[in-house]
């Protein structure tokens, strides 16, 4: 029963996973549109475990899927921060406008 939840977390490692290879390769574009499909599973997997649940050998590897995930993301930001701090850089000493 818990099978098709585990497939959505797999799904989402694979998507972060992506987004890690595409922020190695300085892909930003690539890691917005990987973010964003991640984005859509996480919402899908919201609705369906609301009538589902994990059995205990499901939830221990769900917990070994988000912590790859955890790894994932933090080296995702690791080398996002240089993009941004240039990005930030770009906007120093100008105006800031909130529309």
């Amino acid at each position: 029963m818990g099978t098709q939840l585990i497939d959505y977390y797999k799904a989402i490692e694979d998507s972060s996973l992506k987004m890690l290879e595409a922020a190695r390769g300085k892909d930003w574009e690539g890691v917005a549109r990987y973010e964003g499909a991640c984005a859509v599973l996480i919402e899908q997997l919201r609705f369906q475990s609301q009538g589902q649940e994990l059995l205990p050998e499901q939830r221990r590897e769900k917990a070994r899927i988000m912590q790859r995930i955890l790894r994932n993301d933090a080296q995702i930001r690791t080398l996002a921060e240089p993009w941004l701090a240039q990005v930030e850089h770009m906007f120093d000493g100008q105006p800031q406008v909130l529309h």
